[in-house]
């Protein structure tokens, strides 16, 4: 089973592939490999904070409490 890669990790993996691009040492191909590459990242990226900003809404949601402004220091 494969390893469940974090966040970090992830992002850290889009900066590398972000490097290798910008290095201009890469040939057309491997270029387009890593842009792939990149766009995926991305994607799992994205994917992961609307999941961790579903869960946020959800708890705010439910813990949502009427705050009362009358008792002023």
């Amino acid at each position: 089973m494969a390893k469940k890669v974090s966040y970090e990790e992830t992002l850290q993996n889009l900066k590398d592939t972000l490097e290798n691009l910008e290095s201009n040492e890469l040939n057309i191909e491997d270029a387009i490999k890593e842009y792939e590459k990149g766009i995926k990242l991305v994607n799992k990226l994205y994917k992961t904070l609307n999941t961790y900003e579903g869960k946020i809404s959800k708890v705010r949601d439910e813990e949502e409490v009427e705050f009362d402004y009358s008792d002023e220091y």
